[in-house]
């Protein structure tokens, strides 16, 4: 998935909310920055924060507080749930559900219809304080489906169509249609009743 594949209309007029909302639209991180950009028919809730430098799709909804920060990309039809924080340099496809408290740290890549429970934490530093280290995220792959209170390790791969249970811990990639449960996660085949579509 290419970060180019949400493209920004630069005819749209900038967009205004009212006073009361508090809600910050293109938060200006560096000098040679450029305005957000949303597409149509879009909520953006109250207390919510949108940087710069951020693409986004048709029909975005978000809850409250939400923080998207710096050289994001958001496809079509994506909700981020309250509070949820989405750290910068992001892609995110279409038909994506992030429900609330969700943690997602620079340089993460969640492709089209994924599900994201409440309360999952992902992490993109292996060694964190101690030895430098290349930041990187998770990869979560088309139609995986990842289970509330859930934590992973740093460059971890969520295979197409998988399921992660909720509270696992996961250390390792998960392949391709598998179910990853406990803590730390086993990884073992998805029953065949799961193996369909994430359907919002």
């Amino acid at each position: 998935m290419e970060r180019e594949s949400v493209k920004p209309d630069l005819s749209k007029p900038e967009l205004e909310f009212p006073p009361d909302q508090n809600i910050q639209f293109g938060v200006e991180y560096s000098p040679n920055s450029k305005p957000p950009v949303v597409g149509r028919n879009h909520t953006i809730r109250s207390n919510s924060i949108i940087y710069n430098d951020v693409v986004i799709g048709d029909n975005f909804r978000t809850g409250h507080n939400v923080v998207i920060r710096e050289n994001t990309n958001i496809g079509d039809n994506v909700l981020i749930g309250t509070n949820t924080v989405i750290e910068g340099d992001v892609i995110i496809g279409n038909d994506v559900s992030i429900q609330s408290n969700v943690y997602i740290p620079t340089n993460s890549v969640i492709e089209d219809n994924v599900f994201i429970g409440p309360c999952a934490c992902f992490t993109n530093d292996k060694y964190p304080v101690r030895i430098n280290y290349e930041l990187q995220g998770p990869r979560i792959r088309r139609g995986a489906s990842i289970g509330g209170n859930t934590t992973f390790l740093s460059n971890v791969e969520i295979g197409e169509g998988s399921i992660v249970a909720a509270g696992a811990i996961v250390i390792h990639s998960v392949p391709p249609f598998y179910l990853a449960i406990g803590t730390p996660a086993r990884i073992k085949p998805l029953p065949d009743h799961l193996k369909v579509p994430n359907r919002f």
